[in-house]
């Protein structure tokens, strides 16, 4: 049976076909597919842009979804602390967070050089590797725009990239382990996120100041949030793009 609450949404909003896939981003063809096949659903961020752009509840356009109130409810209980600044939040709890990883071992960051200098960070980063845990770390390219923007846009400029360097040469002895990967990416970050298995540190980026005084979402993973899979999503996504380096001087790497 076709969807026909999104159809009649359609044509109650006065909109043609091409005109919902035009600002939606997709091909006219897709939007013809979730109405006339019910199990080709959108992903979560097309059906909220499709409710928004109807001005129609998700639930009401797939009956089958959650209500806005219950995805909402769902992310609150993913928050387990916000800080105000990163300088805040208790030193111990980064490596606590990833003493826990089994499967996820995740940095992304532009340089994230205090944890390079951080001893009990780094024993956890080997015994991880003896373990067989998959770390992953992705770090910003020193010579990309976006660390050169980022640069500016903390007033640091050209020591951005620097400190990027700098933090590449302090992990030179975590190089070589085995399942530890590093990989450069030339990526706008709006956020620095470090994942260990369903937690997850979420250190905002704010123009004109550093990460260190910007604020930090301590999330977990919770049936039916979405929240925490927003970022772990955004994860993937750097370091499809990024490119993997062999060592710490080896700034020209492959692209993944």
């Amino acid at each position: 049976m076709a969807n026909e609450r999104l159809r009649a949404a359609i044509v109650e909003r006065g909109l043609t076909l091409e005109q919902v896939a035009e600002r939606l981003g997709v091909a006219p063809k897709t939007v013809e597919r979730w109405i006339s096949d019910p199990a080709r659903k959108p992903y979560r961020r097309f059906q909220y842009a499709t409710a928004s752009l109807l001005q129609q509840e998700v639930s009401y356009l797939w009956p089958d979804e959650r209500t806005a109130a219950e995805v909402t409810a769902a992310g609150n209980a993913e928050l387990i602390r916000i800080y105000p600044h990163r300088s805040t939040v208790p030193n111990a709890l980064w490596p606590t967070l990833y003493a826990g990883a089994r499967e996820y071992f995740d940095v992304v960051a532009y340089s994230a050089f205090w944890l390079t200098e951080d001893t009990a960070f780094l024993r956890i980063v080997r015994e991880k590797s003896a373990a067989g845990v998959r770390v992953r770390f992705m770090l910003g390219d020193p010579d990309s725009l976006a660390v050169a923007q980022r640069g500016d846009d903390e007033g640091i400029g050209a020591a951005m990239a620097a400190k990027i360097r700098n933090a590449l040469l302090n992990y030179a002895g975590i190089f070589d382990l085995p399942g530890v990967e590093f990989r450069l990416h030339g990526t706008t970050l709006y956020n620095s996120l470090y994942r260990s298995d369903d937690a997850m540190l979420v250190n905002g980026h704010i123009y004109g100041v550093g990460a260190y005084l910007a604020p930090v979402m301590h999330l977990q993973r919770v049936p039916g949030g979405e929240l925490f899979d927003t970022y772990a999503e955004s994860v993937e996504r750097v370091w499809e793009g990024a490119r993997s380096i062999s060592s710490p001087t080896d700034l020209t790497g492959a692209t993944a």
